[in-house]
């Protein structure tokens, strides 16, 4: 299978990119240093092309409908100009996707969704339209870059007029980012300050290029997928197809805060309503290594001598200098303190249950 490549996948190699299959796209793992890019990101600022991310638009009458019918938190609290991060469930009340959706009016709506999901979730939302609504799968026409760390204000403001302190935290803008016209997001994958810019694909280059040059001062570094993945598992973020998947519901994944019951009816609202009085029979927990040792995922974990789930996500976390990881828990094992082993290449090793998130900014 021929992998896909962003527009920047020449400027990657340039910038000496080690690339990788990631979902069927060519992207960089990292350019020489995971380790580095990861520290440049919470200490100054580092960039991440995710122009793989898809990203689907309601437009028309019905656009703020469609997406209350099919999302699970409140699109009817935003204001235009803001986002929320949501979900895309299946009437059993399982993720289909993770989301992030973003209001520019109430006849149209910009979605962002995982890569991997991209097609599914275009062909599901599709298939649920109703009503005065053009759903368009635009992903091809985006490229998506993250600016992330506690400098990311600080570049990006050297390409736009725009006044970036006044973009609140899931809040957007329309606005030019070195002469062309993007939409710019204070949102992010890694815990720190920064922004997400959707830009047109043949001005991405260009706007790449400049990021590094008004960035040197400021120590900026191009971040692949390995800094991104530690990044977000020092804060806990759910990774599609690690903590979240078709199997998995909000209330498990400790997401219950993106489910909002009392807006109206949204499919899985139901069998969500009846699971919250039910309660839940495992929850996602976070652990780190008392002994020596990285925990990968899908290793066993094991309590009082039996398998009780596998790792989802684990790592040696860079901020922290420890090993730490997710996993789904029975309710009765996921206190804080409970003792655990993690089965390492045939060996068990001694963890224990701590609180989430790992890192605090």
């Amino acid at each position: 299978m021929t992998l896909k490549k962003t527009p920047l996948n020449a400027l990657h190699r340039k910038y000496g990119a080690r690339m990788v299959d990631f979902a069927g796209w060519e992207m960089p793992v990292h350019y020489g240093s995971a380790l580095k890019e990861h520290l440049a990101v919470r200490e100054r600022v580092g960039v991440f092309d995710v122009s793989h991310m898809g990203e689907i638009e309601f437009i028309g009458p019905d656009a703020l409908a469609m997406a209350q019918r099919v999302t699970s938190n409140d699109v009817s609290r935003l204001s235009d100009g803001q986002a929320q991060y949501s979900a895309f469930l299946y009437p059993q009340g399982t993720f289909i996707d993770d989301i992030v959706v973003y209001r520019i009016s109430d006849q149209h709506i910009f979605v962002c969704v995982n890569a991997a999901n991209r097609e599914k979730d275009y062909q599901w939302v599709q298939s649920k339209k109703e009503g005065r609504v053009d759903i368009l799968d635009n992903s091809d026409s985006y490229v998506q870059l993250a600016i992330q760390g506690p400098k990311a204000e600080a570049v990006l403001q050297e390409l736009t007029d725009l006044d970036l302190s006044l973009i609140q935290y899931y809040g957007f803008t329309f606005g030019k980012v070195n002469g062309t016209r993007g939409l710019i997001s204070r949102t992010g994958y890694t815990g720190e300050d920064g922004f997400e810019i959707y830009i047109p694909v043949e001005e991405a280059p260009s706007i790449w290029e400049r990021l590094f040059q008004v960035g040197k001062p400021f120590g900026i570094m191009a971040a692949g997928l390995a800094a991104r993945n530690t990044l977000r598992l020092e804060v806990s973020y759910c990774l599609y197809g690690h903590e979240i998947d078709e199997t998995t519901t909000p209330w498990e994944a400790g997401l219950g805060w993106i489910v909002r019951l009392g807006k109206g009816k949204f499919i899985g609202h139901d069998t969500l309503e009846k699971l919250k009085e039910e309660g839940k029979q495992r929850k996602l927990a976070g652990f780190e290594m008392v002994e020596r040792g990285i925990a990968r995922d899908h290793y066993p974990v094991i309590v009082d001598g039996t398998e009780v789930g596998q790792v989802t996500s684990g790592s040696f976390a860079p901020s922290l200098k420890k090993s730490v990881g997710l996993v789904y828990l029975p309710i009765d094992k996921a206190q804080i303190g409970q003792p655990l082993e993690v089965e390492i290449r045939g060996k068990r090793v001694q963890a224990k249950v701590v609180e989430t998130p790992f890192y605090n900014r």
